[in-house]
This record gives structure tokens, sequence and C-alpha cells, in this order.
């Protein structure tokens, strides 16, 4: 069962970077970091998400982009202007890449103290870099894989950050329950989000935009901010007050 755990820790370990570091850290900056440590995040970030690697500037201007708009033509991705999870996800490609080529105008607004390391994101998120982590992935399966169904997840590690996206970015906007009524279709996934790390909040995480904590009742608990809380006791971040709107 190595192959398993393996994609267990890939899941997790990638999921937790792109909600404690790309998300919660250079979308919205609810805590701070010294300069070292925002580095070395985007190593830990480029190692657990390997071949499906997202740069903290890219994701970061987006996500804003996707709180600003949410549910209109201007959202990079909503299920209500696209025809299916494939067509939706194919467009945040899309506009991702021309966010870090820099091929669209982007409003400041956006664009505001979003982290940004060009020389390791040109590696990170090289071909180069992705066939790397590619072949490595394969080379485990062949040295660990012990039965031909384990085989079927090896596309899941190839594709991580991506799968993790669809399942907020569609899912999260059609299934689930809310907490607060608001003007987007915003749900919350889970009342206890085992799979998502806190992500699968995302109704309340629209409603408190600027809050490092999606949980708002109590069986939802948000393991994401458990950690960062544990980070910020020792030190290593510094979160920043909350601001919680009514």
């Amino acid at each position: 069962m190595t192959v398993v755990l393996f994609i267990i820790i890939l899941w997790y370990g990638g999921l937790f970077f792109q909600s404690f570091f790309l998300h919660r850290y250079a979308a919205h900056q609810v805590f701070t970091m010294s300069k070292t440590m925002e580095k070395i995040t985007f190593i830990l970030t480029w190692i657990f998400q390997g071949s499906s690697y997202l740069s903290a500037y890219g994701y970061g201007i987006m996500h804003r982009m996707h709180h600003a708009f949410t549910d209109t033509e201007k959202d990079p991705h909503s299920p209500s202007f696209d025809a299916n999870m494939f067509a939706m996800m194919w467009k945040t490609k899309n506009i991702y890449q021309d966010i870090n080529e820099q091929r669209i105008a982007i409003d400041e607004r956006f664009t505001k103290n979003v982290p940004q390391w060009k020389s390791f994101d040109s590696f990170a998120g090289s071909r180069f870099s992705r066939l790397l982590w590619i072949a490595f992935y394969v080379l485990f399966f062949v040295f660990f894989a012990t039965a031909w169904w384990q085989w079927l997840l090896l596309p899941i590690a190839f594709l991580m950050a991506p799968i993790h996206g669809v399942i907020i970015n569609w899912f999260g906007h059609i299934y689930g329950y809310v907490n607060f009524k608001m003007k987007n279709t915003s749900k919350n996934l889970f009342h206890f989000d085992f799979l998502m790390m806190g992500e699968g909040y995302h109704n309340n995480h629209h409603k408190h935009a600027s809050s490092p904590n999606f949980g708002v009742k109590w069986h939802e608990i948000d393991m994401t901010y458990l950690i960062i809380k544990i980070l910020n006791f020792f030190g290593i971040i510094k979160l920043k007050p909350i601001k919680v709107k009514n």
C-alpha cells in the first residue's frame, strides 16, 4: 500500500500548501512571514505540488479576481458561465497563464503585494520541471505498485492541483449547504471538511474572505487554520488581526 500512502501524502501536502501559501497568504494575506520563510514555502509548494505546481503570483491574482467577480462573466472560474467542469478548468488554465506571462492588463488592486519569485517560478512551472516530476511519479509506481488498480492513481499524482481546484471551484458552487445567503452560488461542501482541510467551507469563506479560519460552526473544523495557529504560536508566521464583516 506504499502507492496509496504516497498519493495521500501528495494530496494533503499539496492541498496544505495551496490553502496555506497560495490562498490564505498570497491571495488574502491573512498572515505575514519573513522573506526567507516565504522562499522556503515557495520551494515546499513546488515539492508537494510537483508536476501541477501553481505560481503564488498567478494564483493570488486570479483568486482575487474570483472574489471580485464571483459568478459573473468576469469570474475566472464559475459553473454559471461554463458548460462543464472541463471547460471551466481549461478557461482557468488560460487565464492563469495569461496572468503569469503578463499577456493581459491587471488592475492594481489584484496585484498589490502578491508574492512573486520570478526566477523560481520560471523553473518550477517550466515544462522541464513538470516532466521531471512526471518521470519521478512513474518510476515510483514502477518500483512500488503491487496491483494493477494502483496505476489508476497515477493521473491523480500528475494533476493534483487542478483536481483540488475543480472540487472547490466547480462542486463548491453547485453542491452543499449555505450558512450565509449571498449574491453568489458558493456552498459549504462538508459539515466536517476531512477532504479539503477547510477549503470546502466555501460559502463561509466568501462571506468572511479576510478571516484565516474558514470554519464558522462548531463542527466546521478547519485543519489548515489549526496548523496556522501552531505556526503563529512558534513565531514562524504572524497572524494579522481578524476583521470579520457582519
